[in-house]
């Protein structure tokens, strides 16, 4: 990563409430083909989340706590603030010297912009204002929102709006947490009603909604230079899971995340970009 910082665009795409056995379901069985074609051997990264419920693991992964790899460790981090006696901090790590690492990036050149989804981004209330105003710059709007059946859709076009905007120099943080895996999400099947509310088939059905949208995303972040793209929940959900229902609670189904890194190049010709950059 000390390679990476400084030199590419970075994308940080939360599908928030996103189950990891429903999304290694879809990817299997070619459902999701856009998220597919970029997982590492087309298939997600089964992960444990540092939180059981959005607000808690946003704060742990925007301090450099990602979600840590389900077996034993221990896992060197990507990023982690400079902290004495940190197990997970490797000579790979990038390590940053501000809380949190959205400043640390801002203190390292970049542009730091978070486009909402759930409520805790929604900036209607202090609470709803602590995570997006780590960011210099934040967007949210009703339609960005859980009860948008085109939240995701809106989410890209703002997205696209802000990368065109941009000085081409300037390197860009971009981070997106998308609603539309979080209840209510029975809209997105065919078929379900409000009064049936929402079961793991309208789960993954939100999840085909995304990925009918994310080529738009990823093509936007990388128009300008090779990106690096984390993609993972922040945390799981139970749909009557041996009783439960819901997050924030200590269930598997909430627990256990998909997880993925990977680049993504810009197109070829892309001024300023050398060919051997866009390998």
């Amino acid at each position: 990563m000390n390679e990476v910082v400084g030199r590419d665009d970075l994308l940080f795409v939360t599908l928030d409430t996103l189950r990891y056995d429903v999304a290694q379901e879809l990817a299997a069985a070619g459902r999701i083909p856009n998220l597919a074609r970029h997982l590492p051997g087309g298939a997600w990264q089964r992960r444990h989340a540092p939180g059981s419920f959005t607000y808690a693991s946003h704060q742990a992964m925007f301090a450099g706590f990602l979600p840590t790899p389900a077996v034993p460790g221990p896992h060197p981090r990507l990023f982690a603030a400079r902290f004495a006696g940190s197990e997970t901090t490797a000579g790979r790590t990038w390590v940053f010297d501000t809380p949190d690492l959205v400043s640390g990036l801002a203190a390292a050149g970049y542009r730091t912009v978070c486009v909402g989804g759930v409520g805790f981004f929604n900036r209607q209330g202090p609470l709803g204002s602590v995570l997006p105003g780590m960011f210099q710059e934040s967007h949210w709007e009703p339609e960005f929102g859980v009860a948008s059946p085109t939240s995701f859709a809106s989410q890209v076009g703002r997205v696209e709006e802000i990368v065109a905007g941009l000085p081409r120099e300037q390197r860009l943080f971009l981070f997106v947490n998308v609603p539309s895996l979080h209840q209510p999400n029975w809209f997105h099947l065919e078929g379900a009603t409000r009064a049936a509310g929402d079961s793991r088939a309208t789960h993954a059905a939100a999840l085909e909604y995304v990925d009918r949208h994310i080529g738009r995303l990823f093509a936007a972040a990388a128009s300008r230079r090779r990106c690096f793209t984390i993609v993972c929940s922040d945390h799981g959900t139970t749909y009557g899971d041996d009783g439960y229902t819901g997050h924030r609670l200590g269930h598997e189904a909430v627990w256990t995340v998909p997880y993925a890194h990977f680049f993504l190049d810009p197109p070829p010709g892309t001024p300023g970009v050398r060919p051997e950059a866009a390998v």
